[in-house]
């Protein structure tokens, strides 16, 4: 009867595979909670194409549920960006653009649900992490359109003490890691005053207009249209539509720019884990160029750019 304890140790194997799954997603779900609940304060690094960057940052949950964030850059030149419940109200520098919505410690709007039909989530161990101790998790994508991600989850808060970012070989793409992190200790209205260089950040149309004045033909499946605005060109001081998508926790933007003659050649490129993919778009109200960036696959960012339309007599003002 040797055959009962293996049936057994089947049994009791199979069980647990639902028990494991479920508990990565509560870890996920804490996760997805914690900035939203917790205030903290602490240093971190970020790292990305073999170059590193350290940054200050203050996250303070008031008495109503506001949630104001201040992120500086300590070293090199200085820039910040300040957030009120994960909207971007200032920023200085190119900072927003280097450390913006694709970071884990921007975790308001993580979707714990919406990332199980993208990726396979598991715990695959414990780590310790600027002198907290973290349970690991890991975000594996089921198709070719999105990266994997190393998650290392206090356990006690549940926020993200480091982040790895892995192509499809485990390469390291991009690294965010707190070197200090005190949890539960607010920020002072001080410390989330934000600087004199700091530029308020303004939408000049309203969403549902440049909703309606493009449309992508195809998106890597699971991505939705999550936000949408524009503003004005620093370079050219033209008027620049932004399409931002999600897949619950990946991000990439598409930028539509009125050319007015000007002559530009299409471009791709990709830098660490970021693509930039750039093609020229005939519409009947003349020339853009259609600019498609984020932390995705060069292959996909390509994809996109060449399903982005314009709604004849829409797209350009």
């Amino acid at each position: 009867m040797r055959f009962i304890p293996v049936i057994c140790l089947l049994f009791g194997s199979w069980l647990a595979l639902p028990v494991v799954a479920a508990e990565a997603q509560d870890w996920l779900e804490r996760l997805a909670d914690a900035g939203q609940s917790q205030s903290f304060q602490g240093t971190f690094v970020y790292e990305r194409n073999g170059s590193f960057s350290t940054h200050r940052i203050w996250h303070r949950v008031d008495e109503t549920g506001v949630v104001r964030e201040r992120l500086m850059q300590l070293d090199g030149v200085e820039q910040e960006v300040l957030r009120v419940d994960g909207s971007t109200e200032c920023v200085s520098g190119t900072l927003a653009d280097q450390l913006g919505d694709q970071q884990a410690w921007s975790a308001h709007d993580l979707d714990s649900q919406r990332l199980l039909e993208s990726y396979d989530l598991r715990i695959i161990g414990k780590s310790r992490v600027a002198g907290h101790a973290a349970v690991v998790l890991a975000l594996s994508p089921r198709d070719q359109h999105r990266y994997g991600v190393e998650l290392h989850l206090d356990q006690e808060s549940a926020l993200p003490l480091k982040s790895l970012l892995l192509n499809d070989k485990g390469q390291l793409l991009e690294r965010f890691q707190f070197t200090q992190l005190d949890v539960g200790t607010l920020p002072t209205d001080q410390e989330l005053q934000s600087g004199a260089g700091c530029q308020p950040v303004t939408a000049s149309k309203a969403a549902a207009e440049v909703v309606e004045a493009w449309r992508s033909d195809w998106l890597p499946p699971g991505f939705t249209l999550s936000r949408v605005a524009e503003r004005r060109s620093p370079a050219s001081n033209e008027q620049v539509a932004s399409l931002v998508y999600f897949d619950g926790l990946a991000r990439f933007s598409v930028f539509v720019e009125p050319l007015r003659g000007v002559m530009v050649e299409d471009a791709r490129s990709q830098i660490g884990p970021t693509a930039a993919v750039s093609r020229r778009l005939a519409t009947a109200d003349g020339d853009v160029m259609v600019t498609v960036v984020g932390e995705i696959p060069l292959g996909t960012a390509e994809r996109v750019a060449l399903s982005m339309r314009a709604i004849e007599g829409q797209a350009i003002q």
